[in-house]
């Protein structure tokens, strides 16, 4: 089955001193670099997805700013595909969706911040668009949400939403994305033998 990895929005303003740190954003950057890095080397689609804000009062993800540049551990490779989105929603007005039906992918397995919005939002739109949606659990990452004067932590926020997304797909660990994948190869290669 043809699978591309999404990367989405592990960017400088996420981490420590950015403008909109995350819980634990480099754990979440390593394993979403191991799942890049498997990739790569499988000459797997991949596809970078930068988000850049164009509201006029926006205090992070600036254009031009160097807290919208992709964080170096998953540090986007010259001529690896790259898109600039505006919206939670990775698909919305880019060209996503076109990219992966050249490249006739019908799995997406997903990575990327922040686990509550934008990849919540790529998830359900990718299932909604027709692809198996397998999210890394453990290569995402999410804040503290409030909700009135109720603080829910970044861990329930996460495991929140994860849940919600079985309902739209696998949710897995990246190391068990990984072991599929390699699996699905050896079996295909056996196939061929």
């Amino acid at each position: 089955m043809k699978t591309a990895l999404l990367v989405i929005d592990i960017q400088n303003d996420y981490f420590p001193g950015g403008k909109f740190p995350l819980v634990n954003p480099v754990e979440a950057a390593k394993k979403a670099y191991e799942l890049l890095q498997c990739f790569r080397e499988h000459s797997g689609h991949h596809v970078h997805i930068q988000h850049i804000s164009l509201e006029p009062d926006a205090t992070f993800f600036i254009k031009g700013d160097s807290g919208s540049d992709i964080h170096d551990i998953v540090a986007h490779f010259e001529g690896e595909p790259i898109v600039y989105k505006h919206e939670p929603n990775s698909f919305l007005n880019t060209d996503l969706l076109d990219l992966l039906k050249k490249w006739e992918v019908e799995r997406v397995v997903i990575c990327g911040m922040m686990t509550h919005m934008c990849v919540d939002a790529t998830a359900r739109a990718a299932s909604d668009l027709g692809f198996q949606v397998i999210v890394a659990e453990d290569a995402c990452a999410t804040r503290d949400l409030k909700f009135d004067e109720t603080t829910i932590s970044a861990d329930l926020v996460h495991k929140s939403f994860l849940a919600a997304l079985k309902s739209y797909g696998k949710v897995m660990k990246a190391e068990e994305v990984i072991a599929l994948l390699a699996n699905e190869m050896q079996n295909s290669y056996d196939v061929e033998q």
